[in-house]
C-alpha cells in the first residue's frame, strides 16, 4: 500500500557566476534556511491544497494552468501523466515568493520528488535536478540549471554547466558538474536583502537569452567572463580571500547590468550595502527586482543600511541540505510532518 512521506527542498542564492548557468558557464550557488515542504498521502481521488486553498482533478483539463498557486504541481502531475492518480498533496514554502531564490523551483523540486517517493521510483540527483528543470523550462518559464541543481543538492557548490547552454532535449542533455565547496569552508559571512519588489527572473532573462542566442559579441563576451570571475570565486573561496571574492562580484553584477540584467531597487539596495561596508554586493536573483546578496564580515551596519532605504526582509543564506524525502509511519511521524506545513504556511509571503 502507498505510503505517505515529507518532502522538503531549500531554495539558493547565486553567489559568483549567474546568470552563466542558462550559457554553459559557472556558478556558485549556495542554499537557503527557507525551505518548500510538501505532504502526499493516498487519497480517494487527486488533490492539492495550499494556503487553505484546494483543487481536485477529476478531468484532464483540471491540470490546465492558469497563473494561479497550483500551477507548478499541475505541470508535474501533467508531465508524469499522473491525472488518474489517487494522492493528495499539501505544501508550503517559507521562500519569499517572486524574490529571485528559487522559490518555484524550490516547490518542483519538492513536489516532484514526493511523487517519486509515493510512486515508489528510485532516481539519482541529477536525474531528479535535469527533469525539475525540465519540466519548469517548458510548462512555466525560461530558466537555467542552477535552481533546480541547487535545490536537489543543497549546500555551498561550484556548479559547471559546460555544453549545456543549447538547452538540448532532457535524453540528451549532459549532467552539471557540481563540486561542494562547504565542507572547506571555516565562515559563510553572506546576508540576503529583498527589495520587496516581486519578479519573475524571466521577464529579465528572455531579451538577454535572445540577444545571446543571435550571437550579440558583447553579450557572449560577457557571459565568458561572468563565468572566469565564479572560477577565480572559487579560489577566492577556499583561500578565504574575502577581499578578492566581493571585488569579483561586484564586477559580476556590474556587467550584469550594463547588459541591463537589473533595476532601480536592486542598485539602491547594492549601494546601500556596499556604504555600509559590504566587501561585495550583487544580485542573488531576479533582476528588476527580487533579492540581493552582500558579503561582509561586520553584518550589523550592513543590514541597518539595507533596512535604513527600505529592504523589506533580511535573510541569512547558510549551507543546508538538498532535497529531503522522511516517510511517515507512525502517528507521532504524521504530526511533526503537519507541524512543519503549518510552520512555513506561517512564515510564507503567498499574498505577496
Amino acid at each position: 500500500m502507498p505510503q505517505a512521506y515529507l518532502c522538503t527542498a531549500p531554495g539558493r542564492a547565486g553567489i559568483i557566476g549567474n546568470p552563466t548557468d542558462m550559457y554553459g558557464g559557472s556558478v556558485i550557488s549556495c542554499s537557503t534556511k527557507e525551505r518548500a515542504a510538501v505532504l502526499i498521502e493516498p487519497a480517494d481521488e487527486l488533490s492539492f491544497e495550499v494556503a487553505g486553498y484546494r483543487h481536485v482533478v477529476r478531468h484532464p483539463e483540471d491540470l490546465n494552468p492558469d497563473g494561479g498557486y497550483f500551477d507548478v504541481a499541475k505541470a508535474i502531475v501533467h508531465f508524469l501523466d499522473l491525472a488518474d492518480a489517487k494522492f493528495s498533496l499539501r505544501w508550503a514554502c517559507n521562500i519569499p515568493f517572486a524574490a529571485g531564490l528559487s522559490s518555484s523551483s524550490a516547490m518542483s523540486v519538492s513536489l516532484l520528488n514526493a511523487i517519486f517517493a509515493f510512486l515508489g521510483r528510485t532516481e539519482h540527483l541529477f536525474f531528479r535536478a535535469e527533469i525539475a528543470r525540465h519540466i519548469e523550462l517548458n510548462y512555466m518559464a525560461l530558466c537555467g540549471y542552477q535552481d533546480a541543481y541547487m535545490c536537489t543538492f543543497g549546500g555551498l557548490n561550484y556548479m559547471d554547466f559546460r555544453q549545456k547552454q543549447f538547452y538540448r532535449a532532457f535524453g540528451d542533455e549532459p549532467y552539471a558538474t557540481m563540486e561542494p565547496l562547504h565542507p572547506y569552508i571555516q565562515e559563510f559571512p553572506f546576508v540576503l536583502g529583498h527589495t520587496g519588489v516581486q519578479r519573475s527572473s524571466g521577464t529579465v532573462h528572455v531579451p538577454i537569452r535572445e540577444r545571446w542566442l543571435e550571437g550579440d559579441p558583447e553579450v557572449r563576451r560577457s557571459y565568458l567572463r561572468i563565468s572566469h570571475l565564479a572560477r577565480m570565486g572559487k579560489r577566492a573561496f577556499l583561500t578565504g580571500d574575502w577581499e578578492m571574492l566581493g571585488e569579483l562580484m561586484i564586477e559580476n553584477h556590474d556587467i550584469q547590468r550594463d547588459l541591463g540584467g537589473s533595476g532601480p531597487d536592486n542598485e539602491r539596495l547594492i549601494a546601500a550595502a556596499l556604504e555600509g561596508g559590504a566587501l561585495g554586493a550583487k544580485l542573488a536573483g531576479a533582476g528588476g527586482g527580487g533579492t540581493i546578496i552582500a558579503l561582509t564580515l561586520d553584518p550589523e551596519p550592513v543590514i541597518q543600511a539595507m533596512e535604513d532605504i527600505g529592504a523589506s526582509r533580511i535573510l541569512y543564506p547558510q549551507p543546508s541540505p538538498g532535497v529531503t524525502i522522511a516517510p511517515l509511519e507512525t502517528d507521532k511521524d504524521r504530526k511533526a510532518a503537519e507541524q512543519e506545513l503549518e510552520d512555513r504556511a506561517k512564515q510564507a509571503d503567498l499574498h505577496g
